[in-house]
């Protein structure tokens, strides 16, 4: 007897990459869907905040950072931290956050937007905007940060084995790349699955070995807890964000000197309008510092690049222009994972991309329930199991979408002054997000699927109707002006929403094959009574 052949590398990759991305696979695509649409979060801010109308020309960096500085030390004046962000092209607001020394339990921070041309919190309504969609990515919601990265890093490993075993086990998969057949059920999803991989595989593999990276520290501690004190702690940690001296703030009361000096004397070496933001301890204190930061958008790594100064004499103190080897390998990585970099074009190559790797994930938690319901005893019939990662395969990608919708309807249908808007907008997308995974329970798989594809047409296509009801800033306007931030989000809407129709009538064409019948075989004897019937 010859002996039984054992299962192959392939094989067993095979299986390795099947149940890597199936067990984390609804995770990973709503990470990589809202990821995906953070390389506009900026854009998506301003569409979330009609009120302030069209950009008007930015006022001089070094009078915006002088001017939100004295609003800020004249709501709190002992603070003894502040950070201000300053207006772009992409932003043109400001923000805050400041540290509150009277708060009481974990809020220690306050933020705040802020008008650059005022200094005052503008006239416009509360909302997270494009923020959400970027914090969710990687925090995910309704849970500390902390569980939320974590549970993000364990995922993006389980990606990260997906990707490196899905190229072990499909040995022709640049081949298949240029093949892809319709209509032919389980090959077609295969094909596509192969197509959308190879597609971006290069910008897959660094966008999770990135991700992995940018918390590095949380994951792998070790190396920082090696170091014996805190001031060697501190001497790393300074090379990969923006740090000032901690210590206590000096009895001696200085009034803080010009800011704006400080911002023009920074331009003058790196540039006009390259200033992305100030950093000040102990504002009015004689040990005072203050920190010029170069915006993220002037280089690839998010390595920090800045300059200290005395906050009491305005004298230069430091210029942090380089790190070592490590530090700036890991902020080339993050700045390649973040895109912060990036002109228009390069950020659409980035979208458009990315929106493939989401399809990627998504295809093949389709093709798990393809491929294993033709084998099914009775596919009308399915078990438990299947029918519970078909639901979920119908929440986490046609629900999603309905939900990332439901979020821009209740940003322009939420009142204006209600009590904590921005939070009742993230509301909004997880209860739609809940009621249809609800629904995908409650009706026919295929059914659902259809019918939550045509839901999100519907509301994707409705949008700028909505908008064009509620707010002054009708497309039609925005094209005419040549606003292309605003219009170009309602563009965008309606080309998904033809993509979500063209899916909803795909699915309802779908005949699923059926799976063949065994011929039978005749029975012992049954030749010979037949012979001799005969």
């Amino acid at each position: 007897m010859t002996a039984k052949k054992g299962r192959g590398i392939r094989q067993t990759m095979s299986d390795l990459h099947i149940w890597t991305g199936l067990l984390v696979g609804w995770i990973l695509y709503a990470m990589f869907l809202t990821g995906t649409v953070s390389y506009f979060r900026e854009e998506i801010t301003q569409y979330m905040r009609p009120e302030m109308g069209e950009v008007r020309p930015m006022p001089p960096a070094a009078e915006v950072a002088e001017r939100i500085a004295q609003t800020v030390l004249a709501q709190t004046p002992d603070t003894p931290q502040i950070g201000i962000t300053l207006p772009t092209q992409r932003d043109p607001m400001a923000s805050a956050f400041w540290r509150n020394p009277h708060a009481e339990g974990n809020r220690r921070f306050e933020f705040e937007v802020f008008d650059p041309h005022t200094g005052k919190e503008p006239a416009a309504r509360d909302t997270e905007g494009g923020d959400f969609f970027y914090g969710f990515h990687f925090n995910l919601h309704y849970m500390p940060a902390l569980w939320g990265r974590w549970i993000a890093g364990f995922c993006a490993m389980f990606m990260l084995v997906a990707i490196i075993s899905g190229v072990i086990t499909h040995k022709k998969i640049f081949t298949d790349f240029f093949t892809f057949r319709w209509g032919k059920g389980q090959r077609s999803w295969l094909d596509a699955h192969a197509a959308l991989s190879v597609l971006g595989l290069p910008f897959h593999f660094m966008i999770t070995y990135s991700g992995l990276i940018t918390l590095m520290f949380l994951y792998m501690p070790w190396g920082l807890q090696a170091l014996k004190t805190p001031d060697q702690r501190l001497e790393v940690t300074s090379e990969t964000r923006v740090i000032l001296p901690d210590e206590q703030p000096s009895p001696r009361l200085v009034p803080l000197a010009s800011l704006s000096g400080m911002v023009r004397q920074a331009e003058q070496r790196w540039g006009e309008g390259s200033v992305g933001g100030v950093r000040i301890h102990h504002a009015g204190h004689a040990n005072a510092r203050v920190a010029v930061v170069l915006q993220a958008s002037r280089r690839v790594s998010t390595t920090p690049h800045y300059l200290v100064f005395d906050g009491a004499s305005g004298a230069l103190l430091k210029d942090q222009s380089s790190a070592g080897p490590a530090a700036t390998v890991q902020g080339v990585l993050y700045g390649l994972h973040m895109g912060r970099f990036a002109d228009i074009v390069m950020r659409w190559l980035y979208f458009l991309v990315s929106l493939a790797g989401t399809a990627m994930v998504g295809s093949g938690l389709v093709l798990w329930t393809v491929k294993r319901r033709a084998k099914l005893p009775d596919p009308d019939r399915p078990h438990f199991g299947f029918r519970l990662v078909e639901r979920l395969n119908i929440a986490s990608i046609a629900g999603l979408s309905v939900a990332m919708t439901a979020y821009f309807w209740g940003n322009r249908l939420l009142p204006v002054d209600m009590a904590q808007r921005s939070e009742w907008e993230i509301h909004t997308f997880f209860i739609v997000w809940g009621l249809s995974l609800a629904y995908a329970i409650l009706r026919p798989a295929r059914r659902a699927w259809i019918e939550l594809f045509w839901l999100a047409a519907g509301l994707m296509a409705l949008l700028p109707v909505l908008n064009a009801l509620t707010t002054d800033r009708p497309i039609w306007h925005s094209i005419a002006h040549g606003d292309w931030a605003y219009a170009g989000l309602e563009l965008s809407m309606l080309a998904f929403a033809a993509l979500h129709a063209m899916l909803a009538i795909r699915t309802a064409r779908h005949k699923p094959r059926k799976r063949p019948q065994a011929r039978r075989m005749p029975q012992p004897g049954a030749a010979a009574r037949a012979g001799g019937a005969a």
